[in-house]
């Protein structure tokens, strides 16, 4: 398809979104917009694609928000209006797929759509974390909302309150769990790609069963989440094991000890 603000390939079951506006440093505008939408419902209906990567062009950011210059199409009725979220981030478009978060550079605001929402998120040493909202003099809701799945509240509110005052190194980032690697920047990108692989090469009933699974208790009590999740194991366990030739992940398991 004939994206102008991201790339998009698959190879090996890996589908590589990249977004492609270095220079506006990957803000997103409408047209990214309308882009995932549709990147996310290639995604979740090619079977031939397990895992995705996430990751940006240019040297200076992953992305920061918003483009302030051209902005979003937002309706004058404010009961209309819809969070951007709704068309940028995986699990609001029911992609039950693994997404791994290559980060670099400046991730600010609503670069948080998409953090908030990966399953593994990594990054390079030059990485910063922040939300300007309150330094605009904006309520700071939707992404720190979705970052309080993440990360533990104290943490969400330091990020939210000091807005442009403060940003979040990534080493500090590894410390709370926001990534769970960091890595050098020449590095960060063929990590990623080997994560995906790794993940790929598996019976992806069972990986999407279990991205599923996981995700959806967030929203769910404890009890809940663990009778919705024994019902997905009856579902996915059959399907997934008949993806998998038993005697070679024996052979592996041997090779391993």
């Amino acid at each position: 398809m004939g994206f102008t603000t991201v790339t998009y390939e698959v190879t090996g079951h890996v589908a590589t979104v990249t977004l492609n506006r270095p220079e506006a440093m990957n803000s997103f505008n409408q047209a990214m917009c309308g882009e995932f939408t549709d990147i996310w419902k290639m995604v979740r209906e090619d079977d031939d694609v397990h895992v995705v990567v996430l990751r940006a062009a240019g040297d200076r950011a992953f992305c920061t928000g918003v483009d302030v210059k051209q902005g979003i199409h937002r309706p004058e009725n404010v009961w209309t209006q819809e969070d951007p979220g709704a068309q940028l981030s995986p699990k609001l478009n029911y992609v039950w797929k693994p997404v791994v978060c290559c980060v670099h550079g400046m991730a600010a605001g609503g670069a948080f759509y998409w953090i908030n929402e990966s399953d593994i998120v990594i990054c390079s040493e030059d990485a910063t974390f922040f939300d300007p909202h309150v330094s605009y003099g904006l309520t700071a809701a939707l992404e720190p909302i979705g970052l309080a799945r993440r990360i533990p509240v104290g943490e969400v509110m330091r990020i939210a309150l000091l807005g442009l005052d403060e940003r979040m190194s990534a080493k500090r980032a590894l410390e709370i769990g926001l990534v769970s690697e960091v890595l050098p920047r020449e590095e960060l990108w063929d990590r990623g790609a080997e994560l995906a692989r790794i993940i790929a090469a598996k019976p992806p009933a069972a990986v999407q069963g279990t991205v599923r699974a996981v995700w959806e208790s967030l929203d769910s009590t404890r009890t809940q989440a663990l009778r919705t999740g024994l019902s997905y194991t009856q579902i996915g366990n059959p399907i997934g094991q008949a993806e998998v030739e038993r005697s070679a992940v024996s052979r592996r398991e041997w090779a391993l000890r």
